[in-house]
């Protein structure tokens, strides 16, 4: 059972579906309207919502100001081979922020998924960085 849940307002609910199913390794929860789904990735919930959707995580403030995809925050994903994961990714038409980068703990590379909402993909390369040490 998921113990994380994120959100992530994106502008086509299930092209964002068929992004995460098909290309990391989510599970379809629910999809009980158009403008939610909820999706499963080990111990991460994700939770889609389009803007304007009605009452929920997609809903407008009470100002009018409708929730967009797209920043800099994101869920990190723990990778074995990030390198071949971005090239395949790529291939597929995957946008991708950068290339592959050497960082302290591991390698990452962020790419984008269909809305535009970061994902960073993290192949660890020290023990500490780990999720499961």
């Amino acid at each position: 059972m998921p113990s994380v849940s994120v959100r992530y307002i994106v502008d086509d609910v299930d092209d964002a579906i068929r992004f995460y199913v098909d290309h990391l390794g989510f599970t379809e929860v629910m999809h009980p309207a158009p403008t939610f789904a909820m999706l499963a990735r080990g111990d991460l919930r994700l939770a889609l919502s389009k803007p304007g959707g009605g009452p929920g995580g997609g809903a407008s403030l009470p100002d009018g100001t409708l929730p967009t995809p797209g920043g800099w925050n994101r869920f990190a994903i723990e990778v074995d081979d990030v390198d071949q994961l971005y090239k395949q990714l790529v291939g597929a038409g995957v946008h991708a922020r950068s290339s592959v980068i050497d960082g302290v703990g591991g390698r990452q590379v962020i790419i984008d998924d269909p809305s535009g909402n970061p994902v960073e993909l993290f192949e660890p390369k020290i023990p500490e960085a780990k999720l499961d040490k």
